[in-house]
């Protein structure tokens, strides 16, 4: 099964849950630098391991300043 997810400005109580059931099931949740900071900076991609780095990349163009 393949399911990704990405998105910007979010508060931390919005990603606290979600981010704990995907590290719980083999997932990975980073902020848009590929680091561990999601909560902090409200940007967040999730999903399998493979999944996650080809979102990170497709958005790269996109990320931020």
């Amino acid at each position: 099964r393949f399911e990704g997810f990405w998105e910007m400005n979010l508060k931390p109580w919005d990603m606290a849950a979600g981010a704990l059931l995907i590290r719980e099931a083999g997932g990975m949740c980073t902020d848009f630098d590929g680091a561990d900071g999601y909560l902090t900076s409200g940007n967040i991609i999730a999903g399998n391991l493979k999944l996650a780095g080809q979102i990170k990349k497709t958005i790269a163009p996109f990320k931020p300043g």
